[in-house]
Formats: structure tokens, sequence, C-alpha cells
């Protein structure tokens, strides 16, 4: 349930002096920026912000300059990744758990950019919200994709290196992953 634009499991709150105080947790995870330019795979790290801010995703994932395909993997608190993939017309978006929303800002504002509401709070099945084509031309199409995100007992960080596997850049991002 989200209260004051925050989210329950994102805060804990706390009685001092008969008053309620909010205390943001940390979120943990990670967001790597993937490039591929030339024929070649490139990874590096996005700035933890990246994890708690759709926008800060977005922004940072704009500034690389590539003429090639390049898009982020954010896994957050081992519990949902977002793949995001800018583009003149808007970034595309994949949400791998749409439940997340409930919990998690990233994940309220990716439903929000997809224009979807949000699941009950009472559903606890696991299903994306977004585009499953997002990576069908570097290799990985919608059904797989689908597959992937369906491994409902994997972590995120190995869903996405399944996904980086089948996309041919498994390397550079246990390179990365391991630099994090």
């Amino acid at each position: 349930m989200r209260r004051f634009g925050c989210t329950v499991r994102a805060f804990r709150m706390r009685a001092e002096y008969g008053v309620r105080m909010a205390v943001q947790e940390p979120i943990t995870g990670f967001a790597v920026a993937v490039v591929r330019e030339d024929g070649r795979w490139r990874c590096s790290s996005l700035d933890q912000g990246a994890l708690a801010e759709l926008d800060a995703a977005i922004t940072e994932l704009g500034k690389l300059r590539s003429t090639g395909a390049a898009f982020g993997l954010l896994a957050i608190d081992d519990e949902f990744f977002v793949i995001v993939r800018p583009s003149p017309r808007g970034p595309s978006l994949l949400l791998s758990d749409a439940a997340a929303a409930l919990d998690y800002d990233i994940a309220a504002d990716v439903l929000d950019v997809l224009r979807v509401d949000p699941p009950d709070e009472d559903d606890d099945a696991v299903w994306p919200e977004g585009d499953l084509e997002i990576l069908s031309d570097l290799g990985l199409p919608g059904a797989e994709l689908q597959v992937i995100v369906g491994e409902v007992e994997l972590y995120p960080d190995e869903q996405l290196q399944m996904v980086a596997q089948r996309c041919g850049f498994a390397a550079e991002f246990a390179k990365i992953l391991d630099e994090i």
C-alpha cells in the first residue's frame, strides 16, 4: 500500500514521542547499462539512484552515446527486475512482476508510464507488464523472455543472467556483476 508517495515495504515506521516517522530503507540490487556497438557488447554500472527512480534510470541511459542498441537491466531487492530501453518515442519497458508496484515506487512508475493499473493487494500472482519483445531484435524473442520471467524460483539477477546469455553478452555481464 502506497502512502504519501512512499511504499510500505520501502519504509519502516517507528514511534518517537508519540509521532510515527518514516525512515527510508536502502534499496539493494544493481543497475547495469548494456550497449552493443560495432558488433561488440559493453556493460557498465549505473548510479544506485536508478534503482529507486525510473526517471533516473532513463536519464542515465539517455546519456549513453551509442549508434547501436542501448538498454538498462535493473535488479531490485532480489524481488523483481526492470528492463529499460530508451528511444526517441519514449522508453520501452518491461517489469518482471506487476505486483511489485504495490511495494516499490520504481515499479509503480513503470506501470504509470505503461498506463497500466496496479494489481489488487489481494492478488499474489506474478506476471510481467510491458514489452516482452523489448530485446527481440537482439536475439531474445518475447516468448523466450516470457519463459525467463516465469522462472519465479530464480532471483532477478539469475533471470537477467539468462537474458544476457541468450542475447550474447553473458561474459561482459558477469564481469560487471563481479565488479559491483
